[in-house]
């Protein structure tokens, strides 16, 4: 009898893992806010070829790699709301931005050589595929990586939990969360030196304490289905590929009985 993976295809279809090489399909969540490097709003292309570049390095490793942009960079949906705006139509416009962010993305990772599409959950067919979950994995088993824009395609929810509900759909085997600091603190470390940075952290610990990493949706999706985060600097060089290489980095996120580089 063939298995089948957590995305639906059959277990012998994976490719075995290679030296070094930890995971086989990873979901990558950026924030708009990444996108930004030294400017103030917008895209900044250096740093999209940045990223782009360490996202290659992870290919050559033989990972499949999915990712999930923001669109804070460009409009924030919640933020809009607050000062009045009715809220689906504030996260709508999120959701276009997100868009954006994606096409330019795509941009510098097809310059660093890289297929990618990119896949929207909103339709929009002249500049992206539509979101289908079995074609996307059948993009990544060609080699591709997968850029998932417009969010879940729904208003009140966020770009994590959509990342979270990506990498559940295609049977991804972590979830990298990209951020500006070096994993997850016990309080701002930018403006409380003395903050304690965890190594590990249990799901639960993020919803009892409140921890602001991911939203409460997102990590209790990651916890019914037993998927581990990793919480790391993305400004640190080489940090994408250190993770998906299963280097220990950053803060892992996962269930207390054990998991991922235990």
């Amino acid at each position: 009898m063939i298995g089948v993976t957590a995305s639906g295809a059959p277990a012998d279809s994976i490719a075995p893992r290679r030296e070094g090489q930890r995971y086989h399909r990873i979901l990558l969540k950026l924030s708009g806010e990444a996108l930004l490097g030294s400017r103030a709003f917008g895209v900044d292309p250096a740093f999209c070829a940045f990223i782009a570049r360490q996202v290659a390095e992870v290919q050559r490793l033989g990972v499949e790699v999915g990712i999930v942009v923001g669109g804070g960079n460009i409009f924030r949906g919640m933020a809009a709301a607050a000062t009045g705006m009715d809220r689906a139509t504030a996260d709508y416009i999120g959701m276009l931005a997100t868009v954006m962010n994606a096409l330019a993305l795509q941009d510098a990772l097809e310059r660093a050589d890289v297929q990618t599409r990119v896949m929207s959950a909103i339709a929009m067919n002249e500049i992206a595929e539509p979101y289908i979950r079995r074609r996307a994995v059948r993009h990544l088993e060609k080699g591709r990586v997968v850029i998932f824009a417009a969010g879940t395609g729904n208003p009140y929810f966020t770009t994590d939990t959509a990342a979270a509900l990506r990498a559940v759909e295609i049977g991804a085997e972590v979830l990298l969360k990209a951020t500006k600091v070096d994993g997850v603190y016990d309080s701002d470390p930018i403006t409380h030196p003395n903050a304690h940075r965890y190594d590990r952290l249990d799901y639960a610990d993020l919803l009892v304490d409140r921890l602001q990493v991911l939203d409460a949706t997102a990590v209790t999706l990651c916890m019914e289905n037993e998927l581990p985060i990793v919480v790391f600097d993305l400004n640190q060089a080489d940090n994408i590929t250190r993770v998906a290489a299963g280097e220990r980095v950053g803060t892992l996120i996962s269930s207390s009985s054990g998991g991922v580089g235990e």
